[in-house]
């Protein structure tokens, strides 16, 4: 017998592809189709991910393995304990096809490089056809971010936004212009918090027996992680994510625009969705999600600040840092285009430090897997670019700690959006600021051992003078820059000895921090 009729189609299916419509498993039919799916060493210790990571992706790919089973599809599933487990997708694809012996394999193209890297060589390694299918997902494919980035001279994600807006109809009007007349209502997005805030609480998932037996794998085999798992709550389903998302569109998407640059100590989550993990595992669909908001909108149930501020970060933020990995790779790696070299303090793991703000945004890293972006971009970041932390560690820092890492979006947000390390392909600017700026959007500063209103010396909020730290040694650069330059009219009218205050202050700053050991976030 032909082996064309007697073998499966083999349809690997990673840990963030967990979509029941996925293109590789769409238009196959059941008794002709084996499910591959795979938990492997590599991509567990690649970087040291947090507990609750790792926890997550592993107990929501099985659940998913066992709801494919349920509708009646075959599922080869590979657990990280088999005895003769491959350790990577391409040895575990490789065992899958001796078992099986397909007549071809089907796979959706991977979010991150090295993966797919990987995965282009796989017509090379097995003996039957293998078809790489693009992931249609995204409302921008690859190919389609290529072709609107070529020629031109900047990549502002506003541009692109706008073209995401036009092609999806969202908050559209049948004339092509936007609902309400603008694009962008940003600037009605930044509310600083005041008096009670009472954000209604994030809905939390109790583990049931799946998770548990994951957390306690977890717990045995990557114990010194970073992380804790104490208060895993994550969606590890499509119908709890849906639950999540249900919370937020009736308790949160109201003053999801209004506060989503604020920070209060403490509260973790705000009127944030928390969403992210759910959407990069492939449990929602970001563009359900955006017509969901639109709807609200429609029915009168939220302003159209928080819908259109929501709808950016879907099809505008998502989509163009996700063109702009691939766009970059693998060069955005390795870029460091302000030469900064300064190892990442130990406090990035500890959280022992007395900046009070660097303390809660890591406390809730540590706790929960997850701080806001603001949290991730104007405190823990901002330290980042402002002592000269080296990039490369910075980017696994990030990608080891948050929940919803994956490198085509942390690699962006954090070499470009954060480091400037692009050298600013991506933004027009650094996202440098003092303490002014957390002082005016959190209430971080009221019993930190630090005074944002103290400048230098004893007592100053390091931000200040690392500042201006910033400044002075990256002028060169950045002094032609026209959304920056004109602080250097400042910086001059300082005078020389205020100016050495600043730099003195700064450096007694860089000069107590201590390095990470070795170990955190890369090698056994």
């Amino acid at each position: 017998m032909p082996r064309e009729n007697r073998s499966p189609v083999l349809v690997p299916v990673l840990g963030d592809q967990l979509t029941r419509d996925l293109a590789s498993i769409w238009g196959r039919t059941k008794d002709d189709t084996v499910i591959l799916m795979m938990e492997v060493w590599d991509e567990a210790t690649y970087v040291r991910h947090h507990k609750q990571k790792i926890a997550l992706i592993f107990s929501a790919m099985r659940h998913f393995a066992a709801e494919l089973r349920d509708a009646g599809w075959q599922v080869d599933y590979v657990r990280l304990t088999d005895p003769d487990n491959a350790h990577s997708f391409t040895g575990e694809v490789a065992r899958a096809a001796e078992r099986h012996e397909p007549r071809a394999i089907r796979v959706v193209e991977a979010g991150e490089w090295r993966v797919q890297q990987a995965i282009e060589e796989w017509p090379d390694k097995f003996d039957c056809p293998v078809e790489i299918l693009t992931d249609d997902r995204f409302i921008s494919s690859i190919g389609e971010f290529r072709e609107w980035a070529e020629d031109r001279k900047t990549l502002r994600m506003e541009h692109f936004y706008r073209e995401m807006r036009r092609k999806t109809g969202l908050l559209m009007e049948p004339d092509g212009k936007p609902v309400g007349g603008e694009w962008n209502y940003d600037q009605q997005n930044r509310k600083p918090p005041k008096g009670e805030m009472d954000a209604p609480e994030r809905p939390l998932f109790e583990p049931d027996a799946i998770t548990n037996e994951v957390i306690a794998l977890v717990e045995e085999k990557f114990g010194d992680h970073f992380g804790s798992l104490d208060n895993f709550g994550w969606p590890v389903t499509r119908e709890e994510a849906e639950l999540a998302a249900d919370a937020f569109f009736e308790e949160r998407l109201g003053k999801f625009g209004d506060y989503q640059d604020a920070m209060v100590h403490g509260e973790d989550d705000l009127w944030h969705s928390m969403l992210s993990t759910s959407i990069n595992l492939g449990l929602l669909d970001p563009l359900e999600l955006c017509q969901r908001a639109e709807a609200a909108f429609k029915d009168g149930k939220a302003p159209l600040n928080s819908v259109e501020g929501f709808i950016r970060q879907l099809i505008g933020w998502r989509e163009y840092v996700r063109g702009f990995y691939w766009h970059f790779m693998p060069g955005l790696q390795t870029d460091n285009a302000l030469d900064a070299h300064r190892p990442l303090p130990e406090f990035y793991w500890t959280g022992e430090t007395e900046m009070r703000c660097m303390a809660d945004c890591v406390r809730s890293t540590r706790d929960n897997a997850h701080a806001h972006h603001i949290q991730r971009l104007m405190v823990l970041g901002n330290f980042a670019l402002l002592a000269g932390l080296d990039p490369q560690q910075v980017q696994d820092w990030y990608l080891v700690v948050y929940a919803d890492a994956y490198e085509w979006v942390e690699l962006p947000n954090v070499a470009a959006m954060i480091l400037y390390a692009d050298g600013g392909k991506l933004a027009s600017k650094p996202y440098a600021a003092s303490g002014n700026y957390i002082n005016k959007m959190s209430d971080y500063c009221k019993e930190c051992t630090y005074s944002p209103s103290i400048k230098t010396c004893e007592g100053a909020c390091p931000f200040n003078p690392l500042y201006w730290h910033f400044m002075h040694r990256h002028r060169d650069r950045l002094e032609s820059n026209p959304r920056i330059g004109r602080i250097y009219s400042t910086w001059d009218r300082m005078g020389e000895q205020k100016q050495a205050e600043y730099l003195d202050s700064a450096q007694e700053v860089l000069d107590t921090l201590e390095p990470a050991g070795k170990g955190w976030a890369r090698g056994q």
